[in-house]
């Protein structure tokens, strides 16, 4: 495991010492990114002496890695962590700056980013501060803390740096090592269902959570890949490190997935519904007790996997099956029509598979197969991100 520690300035910033001493004692490379504040409370030698490694505090260094030390520890590290995250930086990275070592290769990382706050529990209540750290959450970016009680200041209150041995924990319990390396490349997918709406109050939907297509973003990001995830209404949490696009609609969605000009990857794992209505009713449609029944206009919505197979720049791509009957054969069908390069098929219904947090599912691709047998979802998408990285090297 690759671990980069930030270190922003802050009192707790000579907890961070034993925080690097724990991850590399659990067998973690680290490496030490320092802030020029961050070294008016700890000394760069100190964390040296620890991690083992030169700590970085300059962009501008000509004898770090040619000049270009943000992009080398950037695409080094499986994690990046910043321990304490201070106000001011979570500001900046906000704001998307890079004025410093640690904010540019923040930007220019796509590993998963995460942070420890530490603050006083004012400047850590203030709207400005509470309205960045949503902006951060809302990018993919993982809070660990902050923890409440005595404050260096004299006050107590929410904004203490979570001690060093539970940020270790949550650290290393979220660094998996993984045999796939898809540093550099661009995963793109698809989850949870779309909403075609028949009124301002009303839908068509159906009952996928999302968790299949976040259990698979997870994985992806896991591996190093820059992964865009476009999701429909869902109340899951975005996997650290990756870039999240919410949509209601298959248009939205199709919408989205197209305005991504490049892609390595496309996993299409989202229930998106084949038909929306024609013509959505501008007011809320009342119950007439006259009328017999109620007959809904109903048109296809385009084919996302389909749009995506048929570009020129054609990524590698990956659908899902959802059938209550006759599984491969359908499943098999499927992917020839579509033009995918590999399915992933499950049965639906009787409670199986849809909102669960475990499945079952049999990849199909063109000279083969292999079936998964029921395990979490999470489980799943490790050995299907595997099985594409294999089928992947095969047409290198």
């Amino acid at each position: 495991m690759r671990i980069l520690i930030g270190i922003a300035g802050g009192i707790a910033a000579y907890k961070t010492i034993t925080l690097v001493r724990r991850l590399v004692e659990a067998g973690a490379e680290v490496r030490v990114v320092m802030t020029e504040a961050a070294a008016q409370f700890v000394t760069p030698l100190s964390l040296q002496a620890v991690s083992g490694h030169p700590v970085r505090m300059q962009l501008f260094d000509a004898e770090a890695e040619a000049g270009m030390d943000h992009i080398a520890l950037a695409r080094w590290t499986d994690q990046v962590v910043i321990a304490p995250a201070s106000a001011d930086l979570i500001a900046r990275l906000a704001q998307g700056m890079a004025n410093d070592l640690l904010t540019t290769l923040v930007l220019a990382t796509t590993a998963p980013v995460t942070l420890a706050p530490a603050m006083n529990r004012q400047m850590w209540a203030h709207p400005a501060v509470q309205a960045n750290v949503r902006t951060l959450l809302s990018r993919g970016v993982r809070l660990i803390g902050p923890a409440s009680g005595a404050q260096a200041c004299g006050e107590v209150g929410a904004g203490r740096m979570v001690e060093p041995e539970d940020i270790a924990r949550q650290v290393l319990e979220t660094t998996p090592a993984s045999p796939v390396d898809w540093r550099g490349k661009r995963v793109v997918i698809t989850a949870g269902g779309t909403r075609e709406p028949i009124d301002p109050v009303r839908f068509i939907a159906n009952r996928s959570s999302g968790r299949m297509g976040f259990a698979l973003a997870a994985a992806a990001a896991a591996c190093g890949a820059d992964v865009r995830l476009i999701c429909g209404p869902n109340a899951l949490d975005t996997p650290p490190g990756v870039t999240r696009i919410d949509v209601e609609t298959a248009l939205q969605m199709a919408e989205a997935v197209s305005a991504i000009e490049s892609m390595d990857v496309f996993i299409g794992a989202a229930a998106v519904a084949d038909y929306r209505v024609a013509e959505i009713a501008p007011q809320k449609m009342k119950k007439d007790p006259a009328q017999p029944g109620l007959t809904l206009h109903l048109v296809p919505n385009p084919d996302i996997i389909a749009t995506v197979a048929r570009r020129a720049n054609r990524p590698f791509v990956v659908g899902f099956a959802a059938e209550t009957e006759q599984l491969l054969r359908h499943a098999a069908e499927k992917r020839i029509a579509k033009g995918m390069d590999l399915i992933c098929a499950n049965e639906v219904g009787d409670g199986r598979a849809f909102d669960q947090p475990d499945n079952a599912l049999t990849l199909i691709w063109s000279d083969g197969s292999q079936q998964l047998p029921l395990a979490p979802k999470a489980t799943l998408a490790t050995e299907i991100v595997a099985i594409i990285d294999e089928l992947m090297r095969r047409t290198e």
